[in-house]
C-alpha cells in the first residue's frame, strides 16, 4: 500500500506537470483559501485541464501538510473522477490509504465504496463486488443514511447485472424515497435504474412513465445530467417492444452523450439495441455492422453483459445463412469464450451476494435461536428479562422523546425571538485590556462591519479574513479582535452565524422557501455544500433546518 501510495503521489504531480512545472507547493493565491474554495474550481466547468490540475494538486498538498485526513482523502477522490483510467485505481488506493488514517467509520466506509465505484466504472464487478463488502462493514457501524442507501443503490446495480430484478427493484425504490429530497443527482440515477429495471420485467408502460419522470425531475431540478441516459433507456425499451425507428431515433439521439461520458458499457448496449432495431426491420448488414462495435468494445474492454450476448446469436446466424462457414465458426467459439466468462462472474457475484452481504443477517438470527433452544430451561426468565428491559428501553424512549421535543421546542423559540430580537441587538462589550486600537479606529471597523451586515455580503461564498480586512481597510489581527470583543464570535463562526441568522429569516418569511430541499436551502445561505449547511444551522440555533420549517409550517396550519 505505501508502494502506491507514493506512486499515487507521483502520479499527481506529473498529471500537474503540463500546467506549472516542478508544482512543489500551493500557489501563493491559494494559500488563504479554504477547502471549499478550492474544490468549487476544481468543478468549475469552464476552466481549462492545465488549470484545474493546479488546484486538484494544491487541494491535495494542502490536506497532506495539515495532516486532515478527511480532506486528503477527497482530494485523492477527485483524482479519482478527473485521472485517466489506468490511474483511477492508484488513487482509489491511497483515498482508502488517507481515510484509514482518520479512524473514521464514516470516512472508510465513504472510501472503501468510492473506491468499488471506481472498479464498478470499469466493469470489473467481482472487485467491486468485494470492496463493496468491506465499505458495507464500516457504514453499518455509522448509521449515516446517505452511505447506507448509496451502498443499497450500488448493490442494487450487481442484482441488476445478475437478473434479480424485483430485489433491485425494491432497493431503488428505497433509494428513490431517500434521495428524492436530499440529493439531486442520486435521486436521478435511482429513478433512470428503476426504469431499466422494468424495461428488463417486461413493463414496458412503468419503464416509459419513469424515463418521463426522470426528465421531467431534471428539468425542474435544473440539474440535466441524465437527460440523455433516461432517453437511452427508452430507445431500449422502444426497441424491446419492436417500435424500431422510434428506438433507433432515440439511441441515435443520446449516444453523442454517452460516448463523451467515456461510458464504455452503455455505449455497448446502445450498439447492441441499434443493431436488433435494424435486425427487426431486416437491414441485417446495417444490423451487423453494430454488433461488430459490440464485439470491438468487447475484445478491448473485456467487459460483457448478459443481455448482450444475443449479438453473437445474430451474427452467427446470419453467416450461417451466408454459408461463410470460418465466421460462423468464430463467432461460435467467441461465444462460448463468452459464456464461460458470465457464468464465471454470474456464480461468483451470486454467491457474494447471497452468502456475505443477504445470509448475514440470517446467520445471526440463526445463532440467537440455537442459543435460545439450548438454554431452554431458562426461558421463563429470559422471557421476564426482555419484558423488563424493552420496558425500561420504551418509558426511557418515551421520556427521551418528550424531553428532546420540549428542549427541540425551546430551541425553535429562542430561535424565533432571535429573528424578532435581531433588528435591536446591540454590541456586546467586553474588558479593554490588551486591545491596544485606537476608540476612532475601533469605531470607524465597527460601522464597516454593520454595514457589512445590512449588505449581506456575508453571502459572498469565497469571503475569508484577509478580504474582509481589505474591504475594511485594516489588518486582520485587529479584524479578528473586533469581531470577537463585539460579536463574541470567531470569524468562521461569526460569517456562517449570519447566513443562518439571514436565511432563517427568509425562511420564516417566504414561504416558499420552505418547500425547498436542504440542497438548495444550502445554496440560498451561501454555503458550498448541503453537509455544512446543516452542521452550521444546528451550531447556530440548536436545531436542524427540517424541525424549524416543520414547525413554522404546523404554526401557519393552526393560524
Amino acid at each position: 500500500m505505501i508502494v502506491r501510495y507514493f506512486l499515487a503521489i507521483s502520479l499527481c504531480f506529473s498529471y500537474c506537470i503540463h500546467a506549472q512545472k516542478h508544482m512543489i507547493q500551493i500557489p501563493d493565491s491559494l494559500k488563504s483559501k479554504d477547502f471549499d474554495y478550492i474544490f468549487d474550481r476544481i468543478e468549475d466547468g469552464s476552466i481549462s485541464d492545465g488549470a484545474r490540475s493546479v488546484y486538484l494538486i494544491s487541494f491535495l498538498i494542502k490536506a497532506k501538510s495539515e495532516e486532515n485526513w478527511e480532506e486528503l482523502s477527497n482530494g485523492y477522490k477527485n483524482y479519482i473522477y478527473y485521472a485517466p483510467d489506468q490511474s483511477k485505481l492508484i488513487y482509489a488506493d491511497s483515498m482508502v490509504w488517507a481515510a484509514k488514517k482518520s479512524n473514521n467509520d464514516e470516512i472508510i466506509g465513504s472510501a472503501y465504496l468510492s473506491k468499488g465505484v471506481a472498479y464498478y466504472s470499469q466493469k470489473r464487478l467481482k472487485e467491486a463486488m468485494d470492496i463493496y463488502l468491506v465499505a458495507d462493514y464500516y457504514i453499518k457501524k455509522t448509521n449515516d443514511p446517505y452511505l447506507i442507501h448509496k451502498t443499497k443503490y450500488q448493490i442494487g446495480q450487481i442484482k441488476l447485472y445478475l437478473g434479480y430484478y424485483n430485489e433491485a427493484i425494491a432497493l431503488f425504490k428505497e433509494c428513490i424515497s431517500y434521495f428524492k429530497d436530499s440529493n439531486v443527482r442520486a435521486y436521478l440515477n435511482s429513478l433512470h435504474a428503476l426504469g431499466v429495471c422494468y424495461k428488463m420485467v417486461g413493463n414496458h408502460g412503468l419503464c416509459t412513465a419513469t424515463n418521463e419522470i426522470g426528465i421531467s425531475e431534471g428539468i425542474k431540478t435544473g440539474n440535466l445530467d441524465m437527460q440523455s441516459y433516461f432517453i437511452f433507456s427508452e430507445g431500449v425499451n422502444q426497441c424491446l417492444i419492436r417500435n424500431y425507428a422510434i428506438g433507433i431515433e432515440k439511441l441515435q439521439d443520446a449516444l453523442p452523450d454517452i460516448l463523451d461520458n467515456k461510458d464504455f458499457s452503455n455505449e455497448m448496449v446502445g450498439y447492441f439495441y441499434i443493431g436488433k432495431c435494424y435486425w427487426g426491420l431486416n437491414n441485417k448488414e446495417k444490423a451487423l455492422r453494430y454488433f461488430k462495435k459490440v464485439d470491438q468494445i468487447y475484445m478491448k474492454r473485456d467487459f460483457m453483459r448478459p443481455d448482450l450476448r444475443e449479438a453473437y446469436e445474430f451474427m452467427i446466424t446470419y453467416y450461417k445463412d451466408k454459408n461463410m462457414i470460418k465466421l460462423q465458426l468464430h463467432y461460435v467459439e467467441k461465444l462460448l469464450e463468452i459464456d464461460k466468462k458470465l457464468h464465471h462472474t454470474y456464480t461468483y457475484l451470486q454467491g457474494k451476494i447471497r452468502k456475505e452481504y443477504e445470509t448475514k443477517e440470517l446467520l445471526a438470527v440463526q445463532r440467537t435461536l440455537k442459543g435460545r433452544l439450548d438454554r431452554q430451561s431458562y426461558k421463563n426468565q429470559i422471557l421476564f428479562s426482555i419484558i423488563g428491559v424493552m420496558f425500561i428501553v420504551i418509558v426511557y424512549g418515551i421520556v427521551n422523546y418528550f424531553k428532546n421535543k420540549k428542549e427541540a421546542r425551546i430551541k425553535y423559540e429562542e430561535l424565533l425571538q432571535k429573528i424578532e430580537n435581531s433588528e435591536k441587538s446591540k454590541d456586546n462589550k467586553i474588558d479593554e485590556h490588551d486591545f491596544s486600537m485606537s476608540k476612532d479606529a475601533e469605531d470607524a471597523v465597527l460601522s464597516s462591519l454593520k454595514k457589512f451586515e445590512n449588505s449581506k455580503k456575508f453571502l459572498e461564498k469565497d469571503l475569508n479574513l484577509t478580504k474582509l480586512a481589505s474591504y475594511f481597510k485594516t489588518n486582520t489581527k485587529y479584524l479578528s479582535l473586533i469581531i470577537v470583543r463585539h460579536r463574541n464570535k470567531k470569524f468562521n463562526e461569526y460569517i456562517n452565524s449570519l447566513k443562518i441568522d439571514n436565511i432563517a429569516k427568509r425562511i420564516r418569511k417566504e414561504k416558499n422557501l420552505q418547500n425547498y430541499t436542504h440542497e438548495a436551502l444550502a445554496d440560498e445561505a451561501g454555503f458550498s455544500s448541503t453537509r455544512r449547511f446543516v452542521k452550521a444551522f444546528v451550531a447556530d440555533t440548536g436545531i436542524t433546518p427540517k424541525y424549524f420549517i416543520e414547525e413554522l409550517k404546523k404554526e401557519d396550519f393552526s393560524g
